[in-house]
C-alpha cells in the first residue's frame, strides 16, 4: 500500500478566519526581525490512521489550538509557528523515517512527539541522534525512560505505572470486608496500556488482592468474547483494562453481553473520550479511568484552550488534545526563557537544560521532571456518575464522591 503522507501547517487554519495569520503577509507590510527569518517550523509525526488514529487526531488538534494561540500572540520570538504533520499510520518504522525526514529534509526548528509509547521510543531515538529536544504527549511506559534518552520529557502528570495510584490507595484503605478480593486484568499489547494496568495490578497483588485473570491481546483484536468469557468464569470483584479506545469499547460490550458484574471496573484512555458512552451503549455508568486533565480545571490556559478548541473544531476538548497543548506550553516557555528556537546543538541544549530544571504552568497543572524526563506529579481518577464525568479522586480535586460498588451492567 502506498505510504500515506499528511502535511499540514498552521496557515491552513487561516480558513477558519483567524486574524493571527493575516496582515503582516500583505505586500508592503512592515516585517519584524523575527518575521524576516521566516516561520518556526515544528515537525510532528502522528498516527492519523491505523490503530492509534483516534487519540492521534486528538493530539493533532491540541497542537493546532496551541499554535493558533501562539500566532495570535505574535508567534515564538516574533516568528509565526508552522506545524508540519506526517501520518505514521501507527507504524514504528514509519515514525522513525518521518522524523528523519522532518529533521534532515524539512529542516524543522523543533520536533514535538507522537502518540503512544510504541511510537515515542523509535521517534525519540531519531531526535536524540540529531541532538533535538523531544517533548512528547503520550509515551508513559516505563521502558520509554529506560533507553538512556537525555532530551526527552513526558508532558503529562504521571508515567503509566503511576496512573492508578490514587485508586490503589482508595481500594487498599477500604475496610477489609469491603475490599476487592480478586481482580481480572486484560491489556492491549502496548507498553503504555500494559503499564497502566500492571501498575495497579502490582500494587494490589502486593496487598493480597488475588489476580484471577491476566490476558494480553494484540492491537488488531476485534473479538473480545473469549477474553470476556475467561473473566466471566473467574467472577472477579475488580476488572481492569489496559486499553486505548476501540479495545476499551470492545471489552466493555463483551463483558456487558455476558453479564459480568464486578464491584469495580476501570479502563485506561477510552472512557476519557467523549465518544465512549455512546460507543458502549449505556454501559459507561460508574466506569473509572485515570485522567490527567479536566475541562473544568482552572490551571494556566485551560479555560482559554477549551473555548478555542470548541471554536475551531465544534466539539469538546479531550485529554489527548490537552496533552498536545501541554507540549506546546512547555516548549513555548522554554523558548521564551532561553531566547532561541533554532535546531543548532547550542540552542537545543539550552532548551533541554531549561526544561530539566524548571517547573511549568500548564493546562494539566504544574509540571516538573526528574533526570530521566519523567513527570513528578499524579493522575486524577474520573468516573461516570449519573451519566456525567466526575473527578472522584484525589479528595482535594474531586467533583463527586466515588461510587463503589458500581451498578450492574
Amino acid at each position: 500500500m502506498a505510504r500515506v503522507r499528511t502535511t499540514l501547517t498552521i496557515i491552513s487554519i487561516c480558513a477558519l478566519a483567524l486574524t493571527a495569520c493575516a496582515k503582516t503577509d500583505e505586500p508592503g507590510a512592515a516585517q519584524s526581525p523575527g518575521q524576516q527569518q521566516g516561520p518556526v517550523k515544528i515537525g510532528i509525526s502522528l498516527p492519523l490512521t491505523g490503530d492509534f488514529s483516534e487519540p492521534g487526531k486528538g493530539i493533532q488538534e491540541g497542537y493546532q489550538v496551541w499554535a493558533d494561540q501562539v500566532n495570535a500572540r505574535g508567534g515564538l520570538l516574533g516568528r509565526k509557528v508552522e506545524l508540519i504533520f506526517r501520518d505514521d499510520a501507527s507504524d514504528p518504522n514509519r515514525v522513525s523515517s518521518d522524523y528523519e525526514s522532518l529533521i534532515t529534509q524539512d529542516k524543522v526548528n523543533l520536533v514535538f512527539g507522537p502518540f503512544s509509547s510504541r511510537l515515542v521510543i523509535p521517534a525519540a531515538k531519531v531526535a536524540e541522534s540529531y541532538g533535538m529536544l523531544f517533548v512528547e504527549p503520550a509515551g508513559a511506559a516505563a521502558e520509554v525512560f529506560e533507553q538512556g534518552f537525555t532530551r526527552l520529557f513526558y508532558a503529562a502528570p504521571a508515567i503509566a505505572s503511576d496512573h492508578y495510584n490514587y485508586l490503589a490507595d482508595y481500594i487498599l484503605k477500604l475496610p477489609a470486608d469491603q475490599r476487592p478480593k480478586t481482580a481480572a486484568y486484560a491489556s492491549l499489547d502496548d507498553p503504555f496500556a500494559q503499564g497502566t494496568a500492571y501498575g495497579l495490578r502490582d500494587k494490589l497483588a502486593a496487598a493480597g488482592v488475588k489476580t484471577v485473570v491476566d490476558e494480553v491481546y494484540p492491537p488488531e483484536t476485534t473479538d473480545f468474547a473469549p477474553i470476556a468469557a475467561k473473566i466471566a468464569a473467574a467472577k472477579p470483584d475488580l476488572v481492569v483494562g489496559g486499553t486505548q479506545f476501540e479495545d476499551s469499547v470492545g471489552l466493555v460490550r463483551a463483558l456487558q453481553e455476558l453479564k459480568v458484574q464486578p464491584k469495580l471496573a476501570a479502563f485506561s484512555t477510552g472512557p476519557t473520550l467523549a465518544e465512549f458512552p455512546a460507543a458502549v451503549k449505556g454501559a459507561a455508568e460508574h466506569i473509572l479511568s485515570p485522567v490527567g486533565w479536566s475541562s473544568t480545571a482552572t490551571f494556566t490556559g485551560n479555560q482559554e484552550m477549551v473555548k478555542r478548541y470548541k471554536e475551531l473544531f465544534g466539539g469538546e476538548a479531550n485529554e489527548d488534545a490537552a496533552n498536545g497543548y501541554t507540549v506546546g506550553q512547555i516548549v513555548e516557555a522554554a523558548v521564551n526563557a532561553v531566547k532561541c528556537v533554532d535546531p543548532t546543538k547550542e540552542c537545543q541544549d539550552k532548551l533541554t537544560q531549561h526544561i530539566r530544571q524548571g517547573t511549568f504552568d500548564t493546562v494539566v497543572g504544574p509540571l516538573s521532571f526528574d533526570d530521566k524526563g519523567r513527570p513528578e506529579q499524579a493522575h486524577m481518577i474520573q468516573q461516570y456518575v449519573n451519566g456525567k464525568v466526575e473527578i472522584v479522586l484525589p479528595e482535594q480535586a474531586k467533583t463527586a464522591s466515588i461510587v463503589y460498588p458500581k451498578q450492574e451492567w
